[in-house]
């Protein structure tokens, strides 16, 4: 066991606990939320090494750079989560190659996203991203546009609408962002009583302000920093 493994590993059992007593502190279970590991621009060989202390669940940003991780890591029985910014013409090579696409925010990549699963005979699940505070530097679909791109969404066989995800304004103190979660939640309930079919996720919350978003009702939260240390340069 080297020192690096020890930290991560160390890392992240911190990360659970808070998750754990902010789920508690909710009257929620802890494994009702799950943690997402987020590994963009690590290298594969600390995704290997936190996967070998029982982290399963992964997320990346860029195509290609999880592509060749995914190669790499091919014997790993772990669960690919797609959480950045994605082009409708890069979604071919999406479909099929995750367990969640966190980032869906427009009818032209739900389709894309659709068409490929489709020709692969599978089903990909999806979220909707929401902009909720509008903050126009970040991706992700109005609150007012939510309903009718959640109804066409239903439409097509080739995906599967399991909830939605927000990415909230930066806040010195984490509680400015639980207003931003709290209507996430809401924006949920509401879409399922209007679509009459559940939606089991919520992912909202990263390291600075992920406890606040386990108490609002997050189910899947993203947490990069505060495991694998400070990103290098892309």
């Amino acid at each position: 066991m080297s020192n690096k493994t020890s930290e991560l590993a160390d890392r992240a059992a911190r990360v659970r606990e808070d998750l754990a007593d902010a789920a508690l502190r909710a009257g929620r279970k802890a494994e009702d939320v799950t943690l997402v590991a987020v590994s963009k621009l690590h290298p594969a060989s600390a995704i290997r090494e936190l996967a070998g202390w029982g982290q399963v669940d992964f997320g990346e940003n860029y195509v290609q750079e999880s592509m060749a991780k995914q190669e790499e890591l091919a014997d790993l029985d772990v669960k690919w989560h797609f959480i950045g910014g994605l082009q409708s013409n890069k979604a071919k090579f999406v479909a099929g190659n995750f367990e969640l696409v966190h980032s869906v925010d427009s009818r032209k990549l739900a389709q894309a996203l659709h068409k490929k699963a489709s020709s692969l005979g599978v089903v990909q699940d999806i979220l909707l991203q929401v902009n909720i505070a509008e903050e126009v530097q970040k991706s992700g679909i109005s609150v007012e546009n939510l309903p009718e791109l959640a109804e066409s969404v239903m439409e097509m066989e080739g995906v599967r609408l399991v909830g939605l995800m927000t990415m909230p304004p930066f806040f010195n103190d984490p509680e400015g962002a639980r207003p931003v979660f709290a209507r996430l939640r809401e924006l949920r309930e509401a879409l399922e009583k209007q679509l009459g079919k559940p939606l089991p996720h919520l992912s909202m919350g990263m390291t600075g302000d992920f406890v606040p978003a386990v108490e609002e009702g997050a189910t899947l939260v993203r947490i990069g920093t505060r495991i694998f240390g400070q990103r290098p340069p892309r």
